[in-house]
């Protein structure tokens, strides 16, 4: 495999003048572009375009930053109407209790039919529709409790805090 020096020098090169090199890099650079036209044409064409982007410049419109900051306001605005109000939550909450409990009650009443027909003992099947429709409708609830804390923007949760 070729490797070409002067390509690592040119690099060293563009790290020298974003002011990243070491200074060992920097050493053995200045010991080879002593002997080096090629990458002494390099630093200077270097040179040469970064000294030319210092004077471009252009100009700002000055309402820009206020119509900027008058869009990022508004969609602040909106986001925040997208969020459900507290009462909103309120019924959710209650719907989710509610069908937890009916349907928590319809299944452990019809565990009894159901486990005659599938031939299991009730007691197992009480315990299967706890584990896998109780705990969850109940871990749902709770999350539906704490969803309007872990909604909040992080200022409103900082603000109160205070």
């Amino acid at each position: 495999m070729n490797i070409d020096h002067h390509e690592t020098f040119r690099r060293s090169i563009d790290k020298t003048l974003a002011g990243e090199v070491s200074l060992q890099e920097e050493k053995s650079l200045r010991e080879h572009l002593q002997s080096c036209a090629s990458c002494q044409n390099y630093l200077s064409a270097e040179t040469r375009i970064i000294a030319s982007l210092s004077g471009f410049s252009f100009e700002v419109d000055p309402g820009l930053a206020t119509r900027v900051c008058a869009s990022l306001q508004l969609r602040a605005q909106q986001l925040e109407a997208r969020h459900p109000s507290q009462q909103q939550w309120l019924w959710c909450c209650l719907t989710a209790l509610l069908l937890t409990v009916v349907g928590s009650f319809i299944d452990l009443q019809l565990g009894n039919v159901a486990a005659t027909v599938l031939g299991v003992q009730p007691a197992h099947l009480r315990q299967e529709l706890l584990i896998h429709w109780i705990v969850p409708s109940v871990c749902l609830l709770l999350l539906f409790l704490l969803m309007p804390t872990l909604l909040a923007p992080s200022t409103k949760r900082k603000e109160s805090a205070q």
